[in-house]
């Protein structure tokens, strides 16, 4: 009999990692098998992370077959504050780059309300520590990434998505900001890598986003990079072009065709919030959360 965790054992759970998934992101996390028997089965152990990614159940719920349940709380924890989750992400979308999966004909950015649970909200105000070093967490956010909106205690995921319906970079904010002064700290963040070398790739060919993204330090940004870009203007921004004439500069360009595939990055936050986890926040650190949006992301970048 093959005991779970064994070298020989392979989860077949629904939204377990089949074994060519596990076989691309295996390379990419810490070596496991280290002196004293721990990480002896990273697999077991993100298989068990994926079901409550997937699932939203309490940390103390997973099925027996994943393990204990701290084990996979704990792991999930260290690897979103040391940027275990990071640096596989960017491996994976290195990965596949080098493989030509990335459509970044039209890479846009939008971003997503998630209410947070009431479990998400008493967080310590002591800035926590990565495990084992006296350090503070990657991506930590003194304000825990949490604000009131109109829907109550809320935070915000903004992002780019290429064609493919993939996210190629991600932030978590507070739920009352503002769209618009996000879209150069995302773009900041798009970095693909290049498996021979070299500089890594952050400029999409071309860029849309809705009118909330329409402000001119934003389009001067652009136009700095010589990033393409397809942004309507709101009406109250036309209105000022005309009213000073000559003085107000010239109206911004917009191709309504090539504006009809925004809705690719809408179907990238859905594809995000099928994750019960990320579709509502049960994270009390803006850390953890984080890394729980970046397995997600990990995730779909694995599927074929």
């Amino acid at each position: 009999m093959t005991v779970p965790g064994s070298a020989r054992w392979h989860g077949h759970g629904a939204g377990d990692l089949t074994n060519s998934e596990w076989a691309r992101l295996r390379p990419h996390l810490p070596k496991s098998g280290q002196r004293g028997g721990r990480w002896v089965s990273h697999r077991r152990v993100i298989n068990g992370i994926l079901f409550r990614q997937r699932t939203g159940v309490p940390w103390r719920d997973p099925p027996a077959r994943f393990g204990k349940w701290k084990t996979l709380y704990e792991r999930h924890r260290r690897w979103s504050a040391d940027g275990t989750w990071d640096k596989a992400f960017a491996a994976v979308l290195a990965d596949a780059d080098a493989e030509g999966r990335i459509d970044r004909s039209m890479v846009s950015v939008d971003s997503t309300s998630c209410r947070a649970h009431q479990h998400a909200a008493g967080a310590r105000r002591r800035s926590p520590r990565v495990p084992g070093k006296r350090t503070t967490p990657r991506r930590h956010r003194p304000d825990e990434g949490l604000g009131r909106s109109r829907g109550g205690l809320t935070c915000k995921i903004p992002l780019a998505g290429e064609g493919g319906r993939r996210p190629l970079a991600l932030l978590i904010t507070p739920g009352q900001w503002g769209d618009a002064p996000q879209l150069i700290p995302v773009m900041e963040r798009i970095r693909v890598g290049r498996l021979g070398g070299g500089r890594p790739r952050t400029r999409p060919d071309h860029l849309s986003g809705d009118k909330a993204y329409s402000s001119r330090r934003n389009r001067c940004y652009l136009r700095r990079r010589q990033i393409q870009h397809t942004i309507p203007e709101p009406k109250s921004q036309r209105a000022n072009h005309k009213r000073r004439g000559s003085h107000g500069g010239r109206p911004a360009g917009f191709d309504k065709t090539i504006y009809k595939r925004r809705n690719e990055v809408e179907r990238t936050i859905n594809a995000l919030k099928n994750f019960r986890a990320v579709a509502t926040r049960f994270d009390k650190r803006a850390y953890v959360f984080q890394g729980t949006v970046t397995v997600a992301a990990i995730r779909l970048w694995l599927r074929a």
